[in-house]
């Protein structure tokens, strides 16, 4: 056995690298607003990644002062967070986005704009110290049942979903943030949330070249820096594992055949779709084998236990012979090559930063303060009756409120009776749900006008009933779809605002006030 310097034998030396590797290829959440002292030491011991949550923050000023406590023990740490925008935002998970999600970007199909608004978010980001986005979604929403992508998704023709896959990959990037493309080889057609169960897709060769991996290629064309793998079943490309822990997928479709070479990311591995079925740790190690490089988790578990489990999973299958140790290298590798890229481009970003002047437009033409704003007025389909008025008085706001899938979660507000409140002063609202909704709001509302504010009334039966029953009692109820807008335009006025973001609900607010 060969002793080095300091009398650490290789064999020492060999087992501290496998450890360092086994830890730098997991993206750990935590708990809390400050980083606790486990993620300090793990940092040191090798972790080389960190997941925030909504959780994690509470204002631009406090999350710059996280993500410095965290640079103070490892200056290269990939901060990575699930920001799209939209009905999805963790920066601003307490008062709702200031940016429209993909489905409005795709609605008004204006790339400039969506390279605009991807730029502008990302700036922000890379403002509070973040430099890892797992965004954008690049999956066409083709099936309208879909309980978990929807707005997420730039729309349902793989075409536009390419194009504008590609412009906010170019746009984020632009401004020093690596994107996450998701949700390889795509997630648009199917009927089962993963965060509950393993979904599947059932789709030919064919299909799914066209249609679910168009805007991977737009978007690895684009540069993307990462990809983020779905746990999803889809027999013909490997009948027995689900992307995530699938060689043929990962390894010999999106290594191979569509010559990727950035990270590669797994969905949560707490999501029940693996969770449930392997295991998280026998999940991670197989997905490592099958060619992830980094594997997240967090979203659920967040603590040290969780690091340790992995760690050692990932240790033992390479002294099993279970794992390759040089494919752990190899992901570990890329991890930290992902690590170079981020401070290299945030450097060239900052320096872009300084040099334009303050208020300068962004693409599109936009300044870059209202690009939001601005995006989701554009974004708005109105259908108007020929006598409708837009409302002088506060009218009665009546939220229709289906379950929120994982991704979105439950915390973050949405609807148009805040917007409405600062134009109509004296405007109520509250939240409706399940048989009988509709007779409920009109007891609710008295004489007051109503405005009833539905989320994908097409896939929710509740939903469109209790709307027959308002338009039946009361034709001038104003209609706003804040999902996607299946069913057909009714009401006085029928807004569809494609997702809902704080602004898209601003934007709804002051149409329906004629502001």
């Amino acid at each position: 056995m060969t002793t080095l310097a300091g009398g650490t034998t290789a064999s020492d030396s060999a087992k501290d690298g496998l450890t360092r590797d086994a830890l730098t290829v997991l993206q750990p959440g935590f708990l809390g607003t400050t980083a606790p002292d486990w993620l300090l030491r793990r940092l040191g011991e090798g972790l080389a990644s960190v997941g925030l949550f909504g959780r994690n923050i509470a204002s631009p000023e406090q999350l710059s002062s996280l993500t410095a406590q965290l640079r103070s023990e490892r200056d290269d740490v990939l901060v990575a967070i699930d920001e799209e925008g939209g009905d999805v935002t963790r920066l601003e998970a307490r008062t709702g986005s200031s940016f429209p999600g993909n489905h409005a970007l795709g609605a008004v199909d204006d790339v400039e704009l969506t390279r605009a608004v991807a730029h502008e978010l990302g700036r922000r980001l890379a403002a509070c110290g973040v430099n890892l986005n797992w965004a954008p979604s690049a999956d066409v929403n083709s099936n309208p049942s879909n309980p978990v992508i929807g707005v997420r998704s730039f729309g349902a023709e793989p075409e536009l979903v390419a194009r504008h896959t590609a412009a906010y990959v170019t746009g984020l990037q632009s401004a020093g943030v690596a994107a996450c493309t998701k949700h390889f080889p795509g997630h648009g057609d199917t009927a089962v949330d993963s965060h509950h169960a393993l979904p599947r897709i059932d789709a030919e060769s064919t299909v799914l070249e066209h249609r679910e991996l168009l805007p991977f290629r737009a978007a690895i064309a684009a540069g993307s820096r990462a990809v983020m793998s779905a746990h999803i079943l889809v027999p013909t490309l490997d009948p027995d594992h689900p992307a995530t822990l699938s060689l043929r997928i990962l390894t010999d479709l999106l290594r191979g055949q569509l010559a990727y070479d950035g990270l590669i990311v797994t969905d949560g591995m707490e999501m029940q779709a693996i969770a449930a079925t392997y295991g998280i740790e026998r999940g991670s190690v197989l997905a490592i084998a099958a060619g992830a490089d980094a594997i997240c988790v967090g979203g659920g578990l967040a603590d040290d236990e969780t690091v340790r489990r992995l760690r050692d999973a990932l240790v033992g299958a390479v002294r099993s012979g279970d794992l390759p140790e040089d494919r752990l290298a190899e992901a570990a590798e890329r991890v930290r090559g992902l690590a170079r890229w981020t401070a290299s481009g945030a450097a060239a970003a900052s320096r872009a930063e300084t040099d334009a002047q303050p208020g300068s437009a962004s693409a599109g033409g936009v300044t870059r303060v209202d690009v939001g704003l601005v995006a989701a007025r554009r974004a708005l389909t109105v259908t108007e009756a020929d006598d409708f008025t837009p409302l002088t008085e506060p009218p009665y706001v009546a939220l229709l409120t289906p379950v929120a899938n994982i991704a979105v979660g439950d915390e973050t507000p949405w609807g148009v009776a805040a917007e409405l409140a600062r134009l109509l002063p004296g405007t109520e609202t509250a939240g409706f749900a399940g048989e009988d909704a509709g007779g409920v709001v009109l007891k609710a509302a008295g004489t007051r006008r109503i405005v009833v504010v539905v989320r994908d009334e097409h896939r929710h039966p509740w939903m469109a009933d209790a709307l027959d029953t308002l338009l039946a009692a009361r034709p001038d109820t104003v209609v706003v779809e804040m999902g996607v807008p299946q069913a057909p335009p009714r009401g006085a006025l029928h807004i569809a605002t494609h997702g809902a973001a704080r602004v898209c609900g601003h934007a709804a607010a002051e149409v329906i006030a004629g502001a």
